[in-house]
């Protein structure tokens, strides 16, 4: 049975963790979302987000991002093999722009399966 919870050791928390996914210079796309990503020894992967003041000045906005990330990477962790992820928005969404988010999100997790299979 999968467990659809966030514990602390599905995190990338220490900017050591960030610099060597960014460091790997391997990257996927789209209108919102720019998703680096690079191979882990962990049996499990792990979630890193970048949410900058540039795209997003108010708090609460920038936290909303955060919060859509984790839940869309919670649900979905297992389609995902041993991966280290950092999720950087690219342009300020909303919530009643979450189904097209949603949708973009799933549709970078299956080209990310192609290219990792590949």
């Amino acid at each position: 049975m999968n467990k659809y919870t966030f514990p602390r050791d599905l995190r990338l928390i220490k900017t050591d963790e960030f610099s060597s996914v960014f460091n790997f210079r391997k990257r996927i796309s789209g209108p919102h979302f720019a998703i680096h990503y690079q191979f882990n020894a962990l049996p499990h992967p792990r979630l890193g987000m970048v949410v900058g003041k540039k795209v997003a000045k108010l708090s609460v906005s920038r936290n909303y991002m955060r919060r859509v990330i984790r839940q869309l990477f919670r649900l979905h962790q297992h389609d995902l093999g041993h991966v280290d992820l950092v999720v950087r928005v690219q342009k300020v969404f909303c919530p009643k722009d979450y189904v097209a988010i949603e949708q973009e999100f799933i549709g970078l997790m299956k080209k990310f399966n192609k290219l990792a299979t590949a």
